[in-house]
């Protein structure tokens, strides 16, 4: 029989202030490992934890087997149903790699236009969200930066473009596991959290196109391509918003990056801009890429020796093609693509088109109401007996085991179904999934040990003295709630860890103020997807992608302006639903 635990707000000298100081105290120690000295992820995390157990036993006085238990609880939830997403997500990513079929996508996408500018909206933008939705943590970036490359553009654009264009989907990126964290840690309605969130950045997918443009080709880039650069983030923005509220949240990034693609090609069967821009800086007419198009002819760019050559490439990977070009000396501005046979397309996107499937027939009343009586298990956590300073259970007590219809057992299905398309033996399938756990090694145990922190923070009560000091601010609070986001991105690198440590502080601090908890929470989100390019993981994976180790510092003065430009756009508007205003936007 375990004996009831009532959290104390205040317990370190009856100071809310010292008390909330030293409830900081784990998560300055992460920060600190982070940011100042450069730890890695797991091990800071790791100290982070021991810190909050000490201080959850010693300063809250919670019972050490609770604190234990707790710590347990968090792990157990961070492997399930988070790392379970994610494993077999990038499993199903690494399958389409081993194949030739995922060269045949990116090779579908760049054959689409020969313009620059048209080109980064399309891999780095819409392609680069698909791969969100599937792999995350970091390969988005890293393959659109590749891309970018074999297409000619100079290296540190590629990487500038993909880091900023890897914002919009990151709330609902990994199956919408930042969101699935989110709704665990606070116990808000995961619909709710969806619905809230999915109108918050559709309004940074209307920007966000622009501005690669902009990047790409300054003033003259916005003003010959804005049209087609405003449609993509239109587009995506408007069915992120009507995925997230009305049909399943895991396919938000899924279905607004291929309804993103689709409609810039069919604008692209009636539009092109007046400049074509090559990679190199050279412009050709525009017409006459508009008339190609139009007649089903294929436009040859400048050069025909150096479309020979990539033609050549074409059955190479697409970091090994950029090499290749650079050290014959070829001017890879100037390539001409060949878009492959519509079987290849269709083969190309197949994983893309089973998820969907797979995912909307698991949303089907029948099916869902089946899933949900016999694959999922409730219970009380063993060893927790957890109330808070008005003596009222704590949620995170109850455990929920959806094994079938969890969203990490869907991709698995799906994982299987794309091994029968693509006929890959078995032992291969099984092989690769063992190279996915071991390149998620460290992944499995930072987010373990984050959401592990984050429940002992939460059971033990820092969590609350932390939320409560902060409610001091009062309305203010409404301006720091997508900075504390940002920050949390910015160093852990991750949206999921960041609402996975910050979420209940927003929800805890809400409540004190009389604000929505589920508004403060999504602003976690929302606010945080924008540290994500100037995260050390992200820069590091985004130097690695243009082969250029060290360029870092570079990347992430030249992002910073862009960063902050996007935090203080979500910080208005969040503050603005908090408000009459705009408050009908609040679930």
């Amino acid at each position: 029989m375990v004996n009831s635990f009532q959290q104390i707000l205040a317990p370190i000298g009856g100071s809310l202030l010292w008390s909330a100081l030293c409830a900081a105290v784990p998560l300055i120690i992460l920060f600190v490992l982070l940011g100042v000295f450069r730890v890695k992820a797991a091990k800071a995390a790791l100290a982070s934890l021991l810190a909050s157990i000490l201080m959850a036993v010693i300063g809250w006085q919670m019972p050490i087997g609770q604190a234990l238990s707790a710590t347990a609880a968090g792990a157990v939830y961070g492997i399930f149903p988070i790392l379970w997403i994610l494993i077999n997500a990038l499993w199903i990513y690494k399958l389409t790699v081993a194949t030739r079929w995922f060269e045949a996508l990116g090779s579908t996408i760049r054959s689409i236009s020969n313009d620059q500018r048209i080109v980064t909206i399309l891999i780095a933008f819409c392609f680069g969200a698909l791969l969100e939705a599937l792999a995350g943590f970091g390969a988005p970036v890293a393959v659109s930066a590749a891309m970018l490359m074999a297409t000619g553009m100079k290296p540190l654009k590629a990487a500038m473009v993909s880091l900023l264009a890897n914002t919009a989907p990151v709330a609902f990126g990994a199956m919408a596991s930042p969101l699935i964290a989110l709704n665990g840690v606070t116990g808000l309605p995961l619909h709710d959290l969806s619905s809230m969130v999915g109108r918050q950045t559709p309004f940074l997918a209307l920007l966000v196109p622009l501005m690669l443009v902009f990047i790409v080709d300054g003033r003259r880039g916005l003003k010959q391509t804005w049209p087609v650069a405003l449609l993509a983030g239109a587009v995506f923005g408007l069915f992120q918003f009507l995925t997230s509220n009305f049909l399943a949240v895991e396919l938000t990034d899924v279905v607004a990056s291929v309804a993103a693609i689709g409609a810039v090609l069919l604008m692209l069967r009636f539009w092109q801009p007046s400049q074509i821009l090559a990679a190199s800086g050279e412009t050709v007419d525009g017409q006459e890429v508009a008339d190609a198009v139009l007649s089903g002819t294929p436009v040859r760019r400048l050069s025909e020796r150096s479309g020979l050559r990539a033609q050549n490439q074409a059955s190479a990977s697409v970091t090994e093609a950029v090499s290749a070009s650079a050290s014959a000396g070829v001017d890879t501005s100037l390539v001409t693509h060949t878009r492959p046979a519509p079987r290849s397309v269709w083969m190309a996107v197949a994983p893309y088109l089973v998820i969907v499937v797979i995912f909307s027939i698991s949303q089907l009343p029948a099916v869902k109401t089946w899933l949900g009586q016999v694959g999922t298990v409730t219970f009380r956590w063993p060893g927790l007996d957890v109330v808070d300073a008005a003596g009222k259970p704590v949620a995170n007590e109850i455990f929920h085991l959806d094994h079938l219809k969890a969203t990490g057992t869907l991709l698995l299905f799906a994982g299987v179904v794309t091994t029968a398309i693509y006929r890959i033996p078995f032992r291969q399938a099984v092989r690769i999934y063992g190279e996915t756990l071991v390149q998620l090694r460290w992944t499995i145990v930072t987010v373990s040990a984050v959401l592990a922190l984050s429940f002992v923070m939460t059971l033990s009560g820092e969590t609350s003295t932390l939320g409560v000091a902060l409610a001091s601010a009062g309305g203010f609070f409404t301006l720091l709630s997508p900075l504390i986001g940002w920050l949390g991105v910015t160093l852990t690198g991750s949206d999921t860890s960041s609402n996975s440590l910050f979420g209940p502080l927003q929800v805890a601090a809400a409540k004190q103020i009389g604000l929505s908890p589920l508004l403060m929470a999504a602003a976690n989100s929302s606010g945080g997807v924008l540290g994500k390019m100037l995260s050390p993981q992200n820069l590091a994976v985004a130097a690695a992608a243009i082969q250029m180790e060290g360029s870092e510092g570079t990347l992430l003065r030249k992002l910073a302006g862009w960063s902050l430009v996007l935090l203080l756009l979500i910080t208005v508007l969040v503050f603005l639903q908090s408000t009459p205003i705009l408050g009908w936007m609040v679930p």
